[in-house]
């Protein structure tokens, strides 16, 4: 007998090659296009991007080298947890979002830009971008890799994983910048995660 809890054709759903490429190419632009909108309003953001950014205001290490070297763990995680497949999208995730954040300073000019309003926004288009990543087997490496694995496989929502640790890191920054700079950071992240974690639940959605 089939589970009343999770419909029998949410377990069969199959992504065909074409439909990964087009949630890859779609997830990532939204999310470069929110990073976009939080590198011109000076925001921070969570992650392992967020605590390389918090390292390279406290230390006055590079950001690139602290980046690569705290994704160097979660990218060993991957490597002995998550499936091949999982990993080549990551990285190809990874890519694009690098190519596309170049990318859009390109064609997109800010003559105003309110603090608030990009913190929120930015956090909406990035938490979709998210969604649609890990729906289709994907994410951006990082805590991501690990939020996604609990949630598989221990029904620990992915959302509630990440919002702990972006907050953690946004709090943390309290000395590096403003205190209106940190708030608007800091509802940034809570909406974030609080799409994440209203849109990808365990048995919701099941894609492979």
């Amino acid at each position: 007998m089939a589970d009343d809890r999770v419909p029998a054709y949410e377990s069969e759903i199959r992504h065909r090659p074409y439909e990964d490429a087009v949630a890859l190419v779609v997830g990532t632009l939204l999310v470069s296009l929110g990073v976009n909108l939080y590198n011109r309003a000076g925001l921070l953001t969570g992650g392992t991007a967020g605590l390389a950014f918090l390292i390279h205001c406290v230390c006055g290490w590079a950001f690139g080298p602290v980046f690569f070297v705290l994704n160097v763990p979660f990218q060993y995680f991957a490597l002995r947890r998550m499936s091949r497949q999982f990993r080549i999208k990551t990285l190809c995730a990874t890519l694009l979002v690098s190519g596309f954040s170049m990318l859009h300073p390109r064609f997109i000019h800010y003559d105003r830009l309110d603090l608030f309003y990009a913190a929120v926004l930015g956090a909406v288009l990035m938490a979709t971008g998210f969604v649609v990543l890990f729906r289709h087997r994907a994410s951006l490496g990082g805590v991501n890799i690990v939020a996604l694995f609990l949630q598989e496989h221990h029904g620990i929502r992915a959302g509630k994983v990440s919002m702990a640790v972006d907050v953690s890191i946004v709090i943390a920054s309290l000395f590096v910048v403003s205190s209106r700079v940190l708030a608007a950071s800091l509802a940034g992240a809570l909406a974030l995660n609080l799409v994440v974690a209203l849109n990808h639940r365990p048995g919701r959605y099941v894609g492979m």
